[in-house]
This record gives structure tokens, C-alpha cells and sequence, in this order.
């Protein structure tokens, strides 16, 4: 389309957040090679080698469809948004709300104004913490589990700081499973908020979500569930949940970086004061007083990320049109045939056995730093994540400074794992 048309063709909203890139993909045999070729990242090589993404827990790479659209945003309609009478304006405005809408129907949320647009899942458990500090008081207990990402921890310490109330640890087995029979003992009228992962980013563990959510509920307590690490695998159905908040971020599920979603209960979403203050989020300013406006824009203040919200929905377009059943199958393989062959490796330990978890194994091998071993490995062209990976208490638990952490998506291979084993036994064989 040429610019001259652009005026003269408001369809271009659709272009912007709709692809159809491939018929009738659902609950068929993936071909991995055609999916593959979506990802431009993985044609090249590091240090040489042909690249082996495993880093997928930290952020996923990103299908043309996805960087494609960020450049069509750029170029053919680039203007601010709910402010504007003219005609790019409305149009910006037209695909970011159509893109919220996408995001409901995927989340299966009641209302499209329980979606708020956040910068990914931290500033989103931050939003609920924040205005929490008016709904908590001295003596009241916060809950969170022991197999938290530290921003799952942190916001919440800090409002126990602010109010006086107390965090709770729900504790975890060896198998990195959490102890629910405590959690029932842990629960009290004392307890206001909930606070746990979907599924755990250091360890892969799917955590008992709707027992979690029931059992709170059954105490008055709100859940907030971040699910960071659980929408790359599946599709969450925050109604049939129940949960009062639930969080994650666009840029691990094919999406672009520095965009998420605070989705919330229109109840509970009324209770909380504004996070931040300033343009969008008021209804009327006067130097005596300031009312805010309705949600979601109460807690969408300043100029939102209008590009990368627009294109989280082709993101989300992307990923149905694969299919979540499809990827839970391909993942799920991998998970097996990466554990099977891990485990071959003398001296090789496996941290997170749980049953029921998604495709992440995180592993050292005696003697040696995890470090060490992402180092070497990342010669051969293999990226994983080294560290802690801001799980420490996981890491505490277990007496280690950290994991070697392979974490799998949908448009990885057995093959790569079998060049990834290879690589782990010859760094093992160079650092003993």
C-alpha cells in the first residue's frame, strides 16, 4: 500500500494486527522447518556455530509476522493515541483497542477494560502492591510461595514494610514442588493476598493454581498469579481461575519487549487507587482536585507503548494460529528427550522433578560452576542462562550458587538438543 492510500483505507488497523500467515495449523503435526523459518534469529551463527536458542525462559525470539508489523506501525501510522481527532490518531487508537480485545478473548476475561497495558509483568505485581497499601493494615499476612521470581518478592516485602504486615512462605519439597498441606495450615483470615507463579522460571514446576485460588478464596484472601513464565505454554483462562490479578509480559511470548498485561477484576480493580498520575489516567484537573478516569485508562497514565502494545496481538495471533495444543505436544517431547539425554551424563543433577512442569531443566554438573559451563557452551553457538536466575531462595534451598538452566520452546529440535548434550559432556570433560 502506498502512504497516499493510507488515508483513504482504515483497514490498515487490521493489517497492522492481523496476520494469516498459515491455514489450518491447529491440532496438526507441527513441521518444525517451516516454523522455524518464521524466526529469522535462528539462521544465523554465534562464534561461528549456527545458533542454538535455549534461553526461551528469559525471552522467547520473535516471528517476522511480529517485527514486521513494529516497522508497518512505524512507518504507516505512528501518532498518539485517545487524544487525536485526526485520522492517524484514530487509527493508532483503533489497533491498540483492538488489540486489548485480543488479549481478553485470549485470557477469556469478562470485560476488555479488566486488561491494563503495563510494561510486563514486574510493574504489573508492582501496580497490585502498591495499591494494596490501602487495603492492608499492621498485623495482616501477605503469602507468597518459596519458587518466586524475586519480583514476585520484592514488591510484596515492600509493602510488608509499609504497612506492618507479614510475608508468609509457602515452603517446597526437594522435588521442587510446593508443600500444599502447609499452605492450608499457613491460611487464615489474617491472610489478604496470594501471591504465586503459574509456573516456576527457575525450575519449570507448573504449580495447583486453581487449588491455590480456591483455598484463598475460601479465607477472603485475593490471588495475584504471575504468569510470565506460563503463557509461552498455555492459554489461561482467567475466569474459569477465578484469580483476582493475573500478570504477564509480551516479550516471552513472541511479543516485543517492554509491554505486558496486568489483567484484574473489575471489582478489585476499583478498589485500588492510580498507580502514577498524569495525562489519560484523570477524568477532570483542577488545582483543588483531580478525579480519575474509568478503567482502564485509571492506571494507564502518560503515553503508553502504543507500537509494541499494538503488536503484542499479532504476537498472540501468531502463537493461536500454531496452536497451544501444538506446542504443549512439541515442548513436551523436548522436555522428555532433553531430560532422558541429560541424565546419561555422569555426575549430572537435575533440580525441579516435578511430574507435572513445563520445558525447562535446570541442571549442575558435580565440581563444576554452572558458569563455567555456560561459558564454553556459548563458544559452540548454544545460549542458556547461568545464575540464579532470580530465584534465590530456590537457590538457597538447594545449597547452590545456581543452575545451568536449558529452557525450551516450540521452534526448538531434538537435534539441537543432541548438539547441546554433546557440548555439555566436552565443557564437563575441559573443566575436570
Amino acid at each position: 500500500m502506498h502512504k497516499k492510500d493510507l488515508l483513504n483505507n482504515s483497514s490498515i488497523r487490521g493489517q497492522i494486527t492481523t496476520f494469516v500467515f498459515r491455514k489450518n495449523l491447529n491440532n496438526k503435526m507441527l513441521d518444525i522447518q517451516k516454523i522455524r523459518a518464521d524466526f529469522p534469529i535462528l539462521e544465523q551463527k554465534v562464534n561461528g556455530k549456527p545458533l542454538i536458542y535455549f534461553d526461551n525462559g528469559a525471552t522467547s525470539q520473535k516471528p517476522r509476522v511480529v517485527i514486521d508489523a513494529i516497522t508497518k506501525y512505524y512507518e504507516e501510522i505512528n501518532a498518539n493515541i485517545h487524544r487525536g481527532v485526526h485520522t492517524l490518531s484514530q487509527l493508532a487508537t483503533d489497533a491498540y483497542e483492538a488489540s486489548r480485545e485480543k488479549v481478553r478473548n485470549h485470557i477469556n476475561a469478562k470485560e476488555v477494560y479488566e486488561v491494563i497495558f503495563t510494561s510486563g509483568t514486574t510493574q504489573g505485581i508492582n501496580l497490585v502492591a502498591s495499591g494494596m497499601a490501602s487495603l492492608v493494615k499492621e498485623g495482616d499476612e501477605i503469602m507468597v510461595s518459596a519458587v518466586e521470581h524475586h519480583s514476585n518478592i520484592v514488591p510484596w516485602q515492600f509493602l510488608c514494610e509499609k504497612t506492618g504486615a507479614k510475608l508468609v512462605v509457602i515452603p517446597m519439597k526437594e522435588n521442587g514442588e510446593l508443600i500444599m498441606s502447609e499452605y492450608d495450615k499457613l491460611l487464615s483470615t489474617k491472610t489478604k493476598i496470594v501471591a504465586v507463579n503459574h509456573i516456576s522460571n527457575a525450575l519449570g514446576t507448573i504449580n495447583p493454581i486453581e487449588y491455590i485460588i480456591k483455598k484463598a478464596h475460601e479465607v477472603g484472601a485475593a490471588v495475584l498469579v504471575d504468569g510470565a513464565q506460563a503463557t509461552p505454554h498455555l492459554k489461561p483462562d482467567v475466569q474459569d481461575l477465578g484469580c483476582d490479578f493475573y500478570v504477564f509480559s509480551g516479550h516471552k511470548i513472541c511479543g516485543p519487549t517492554g509491554v505486558g498485561i496486568l489483567y484484574g477484576k473489575e471489582e478489585w480493580l476499583n478498589m485500588l487507587p492510580p498507580y502514577m498520575g498524569g495525562g489519560e489516567m484523570i477524568k477532570e484537573v483542577t488545582f483543588e482536585k483531580t478525579t480519575y478516569a474509568d478503567l482502564p485508562h485509571k492506571f494507564e497514565a502518560g503515553t503508553p507503548n502504543i507500537a509494541d502494545g499494538i503488536v503484542l496481538g499479532t504476537a498472540i495471533d501468531y502463537l493461536n494460529e500454531v496452536g497451544f495444543e501444538n506446542i504443549q505436544k512439541q515442548e513436551k517431547e523436548l522436555l522428555s528427550y532433553a531430560t532422558e539425554k541429560l541424565l546419561e551424563i555422569e555426575g549430572l543433577k537435575i533440580f525441579g522433578t516435578s511430574e507435572n512442569k513445563t520445558s525447562v531443566v535446570s541442571f549442575n554438573i558435580e565440581g563444576i560452576h554452572p558458569y563455567d559451563i555456560g561459558t564454553i557452551i556459548d563458544k559452540l553457538g548454544i545460549a542458556v542462562r547461568t545464575g540464579h536466575h532470580c530465584a534465590q531462595p530456590i537457590m538457597n534451598y538447594f545449597n547452590i550458587p545456581g543452575t545451568i538452566r536449558a529452557s525450551f520452546s516450540f521452534y526448538n529440535t531434538k537435534e539441537e538438543i543432541d548438539t547441546f548434550v554433546e557440548a555439555v559432556k566436552k565443557a564437563k570433560m575441559m573443566l575436570s
